[in-house]
């Protein structure tokens, strides 16, 4: 008589991964809901492959996958950090802390996407199986950081189903607070204007007016449409704008051309052409159902310019796309004012250091208290009309 098959399974395997080369693609992806931009693997491989993150920047990859009969179960997008750049949840107090008490707060490890302030899965896992693969992803983490001599792990604007999980596995909570536009099912871009309070409505119409008559023509490019010359031109744009603000740019020409070979149908590529030249761009990605403002340059000062390149364009491309959300970027009160309403937005905590914990975990609290303050304020300066009163 035949023996009976063993059907036992063994458990998941963990490896943690210094690059994306070490996954396949089509494994990695499998696990991405939504075709997420920013989660798939040609997106934060080529950041790896043109040198965006790194020892240069302090984002070290040290990715957390589990593997459970030679297939991808889960993953988690993780990164040992050596300095506070690039994560747009600001920790700068809580490194203050630890050196006045004698502590090394880096390296710290952070699970999000370097210098993209997008809400998007941290937690990646086959469905159905997320019950028992995320405490697994949860307890490497904290483990990883055990063993590295880490401050801490940081999950930074994960979706709101995992920043549950994560609270009720006892981490710290933060809150912050974006600015997104929603799609009412608008039939047009005039018909979204309607529903804007009548001194809104005329600002925007103005500010599109001036673009017009200053002689620029926006042309929009996906990744099929936009050739060499384009990503030249944007890559420039945006170089240049770092030189005058902030000094240093982690993007490259590259990297721009890469991931629009590679998502053609996910890039929306906004250019401004004035004299038949190229003078201003934004670029965005989209998911199923998102479109996600990243980035924008010029190297000429037109007056509204910046408002149509990066939300006017992006809010007519949503309604012709049928894309239920634009997320414009982090902050910027001013976008209230053209139909993107508060936000808020979360992130998750475990503290190395248990001296430090009670007092970090009052400094979220406290930190809570005062987003949902700064929410409710820009709730009551909403830009849209409000309804008429009931008779």
């Amino acid at each position: 008589m035949a023996e009976s098959a063993d059907l036992t399974v063994a458990p998941p395997q963990l490896r943690i991964l210094s690059g994306l080369e070490q996954v396949p693609a089509a494994e990695w992806n499998r696990l991405v809901p939504g075709n997420h931009p920013f989660l798939r693997h040609e997106f934060l491989h080529a950041m790896e492959r043109h040198g965006c993150v790194g020892a240069e920047f302090g984002w070290l990859p040290r990715h957390l996958t589990l593997w459970q009969q030679g297939r991808l179960v889960a993953a988690m997008p993780l990164y040992e950090k050596h300095n506070g750049y690039g994560e747009f949840v600001f920790d700068h107090a809580w490194a203050d802390a630890w050196a006045r008490a004698g502590l090394r707060y880096y390296p710290k490890l952070v699970s999000a996407i370097p210098y993209t302030p997008a809400t998007g899965r941290r937690l990646l896992a086959e469905p159905g199986r997320e019950e028992t693969l995320w405490p697994l992803l949860r307890q490497a983490a904290v483990e990883l950081a055990r063993a590295t001599g880490a401050s801490g792990v940081h999950w930074l604007f994960p979706v709101a189903e995992e920043q549950r999980f994560l609270q009720r596995q006892g981490l710290l909570a933060r809150h912050d607070c974006q600015f997104h536009w929603r799609n009412r099912d608008y039939r047009d871009f005039d018909h979204f204007l309607t529903t804007l309070a009548a001194k809104k409505r005329k600002n925007i119409r103005r500010e599109r007016r001036l673009v017009r008559q200053s002689g620029v023509r926006l042309r929009r490019f996906d990744g099929h449409d936009a050739g060499e010359a384009e990503w030249r031109a944007f890559a420039d744009f945006y170089q240049r704008l770092f030189e005058r603000k902030w000094g240093m740019a982690t993007f490259n020409h590259g990297f721009f051309h890469e991931v629009a070979q590679q998502l053609p149908e996910q890039v929306l590529l906004v250019l401004a052409e004035r004299q038949g030249r190229y003078i201003a761009g934004a670029l965005m990605y989209r998911s199923d159902d998102c479109l996600y403002g990243r980035h924008w340059g010029a190297i000429e000062t037109v007056d509204g310019l910046h408002f149509e390149a990066c939300y006017y364009q992006g809010i007519e491309y949503c309604i012709e796309r049928g894309l239920q959300r634009f997320e414009p970027g982090a902050q910027g009160e001013h976008k209230l004012a053209r139909g993107f309403l508060p936000v808020r937005t979360c992130s998750s905590h475990w503290v190395a250091a248990g001296g430090l914990r009670q007092p970090v975990a009052r400094f979220c609290a406290d930190e809570r208290a005062a987003v949902a303050d700064y929410i409710e304020r820009m709730e009551n300066a909403s830009p849209y009309r409000r309804p008429d009163p009931a008779p």
